[in-house]
């Protein structure tokens, strides 16, 4: 089954360079190519892409591609309980 980003839900992912800092998104509007996403009152466009290791999840860069930059992938989404926890 692949999973895709879907409008309405929240993902988050963790950084890479602190375990306790978590990154969260709601997607907002998205394309066959692009995802459209919220975070702190900003929003991001950004392509979507799948990887080589898992090609039945889609994945996207959040804040661009650089040596530690957080992926985020449709796999991560929050239930409602999470969200209001954090």
């Amino acid at each position: 089954m692949f999973v895709q980003f879907e409008v309405g839900k929240t993902y988050a992912t963790r950084s890479l360079c602190d375990w306790d800092c978590i990154f969260s998104f709601t997607v907002i509007s998205r394309t066959k190519h692009f995802v459209t996403l919220r975070s702190s009152g900003r929003d991001l466009r950004r392509k979507v892409r799948v990887s080589s290791f898992d090609p039945n999840t889609e994945r996207c860069d959040p804040f661009g591609v650089y040596s530690m930059s957080p992926v985020l992938s449709a796999s991560d989404d929050l239930v409602a309980e999470e969200v209001h926890a954090s």
